[in-house]
């Protein structure tokens, strides 16, 4: 008899620890920080697909959708503050409820139009520099095995896929990266979209391949953000695998490892 009770108490230790360890886990992704994996191309060169990284959620406060499945019961933000222009911002996208991730380029109240290519803010352009050649293998990448898309054409499986690459300075003096494929892409050209108070434009800085603010809502873009679908801030990559599997140990890109995300 004292046996089965011991036997039964340890059993009941157990489903504590297990349960515990989940709430302390929940309570750190809900507070602290999200891991976010790199779906897809349209942060490049920033952002390559298979990079893994922790997503600040403290840089912004917290809304409902800090919470995963949007369960905490906030209206608005609380313990926010503002987002900088040109930060790495993971969000959940207003209509299909997914997370996206892209580059802060509008705030409330800016103007925000793309003319041959060039962003322009409130009327002035953010200036371009030439910065080489972006080069990659045409290939499969990470699960979903998507084939990036080049700028130098049609180019054979196992050859380089090529972008050109320019490094863009906001008005604020940060600055980043951006890639070219098409010399008149669809969105290279827009009307001026003017950001609605409490609302953010985004886009990717591959930039003719990234579904942003640039495209409505309805068309499958992210159109204008509300505060309140900000998770967090990108700052920096912990891991990094251009494989199809994160244990593919022999895709892993080292040198990507605790990269800042700039």
């Amino acid at each position: 008899m004292a046996s089965k009770t011991k036997g039964e108490g340890g059993i009941v230790e157990t489903i504590k620890t297990v349960f515990w360890a989940l709430v302390i886990a929940g309570l750190f992704r809900t507070l602290f920080f999200q891991p976010f994996w790199i779906p897809s191309e349209s942060m490049k060169d920033t952002l390559l697909i298979g990079d893994f990284l922790f997503v600040n959620k403290m840089a912004y406060g917290y809304s409902k959708y800090s919470c995963p499945f949007a369960l905490c019961p906030i209206t608005g933000r609380i313990l926010g503050s503002e987002p900088e222009r040109g930060d790495v911002v993971v969000f959940r996208h207003p209509v299909n409820g997914t997370d996206f991730i892209k580059r802060l380029i509008g705030l409330p109240g800016d103007k925000i139009q793309m003319k041959d290519g060039i962003l322009y803010i409130n009327g002035t352009a953010a200036p371009q520099q030439p910065d080489g050649i972006f080069e990659e293998v045409f290939e499969p990448q990470g699960p979903m095995r998507n084939r990036p898309r080049c700028e130098n054409g049609a180019v054979a499986e196992g050859g380089i896929c090529q972008k050109s690459r320019f490094i863009e300075t906001l008005p604020n003096g940060r600055s980043h990266d951006v890639l070219n494929i098409d010399a008149n892409g669809y969105a290279d050209n827009t009307d001026v979209f003017t950001v609605p108070d409490g609302h953010y434009f985004f886009m990717g800085d591959n930039r003719d391949n990234s579904q942003d603010s640039r495209y409505s809502q309805a068309s499958g873009g992210v159109g204008m953000v509300p505060a309140e679908y900000l998770i967090g801030r990108a700052d920096r990559i912990i891991f990094s695998s251009a494989g199809a599997r994160m244990w593919y140990f022999w895709t892993w890109r080292a040198d990507r490892f605790f990269k800042a995300v700039e």
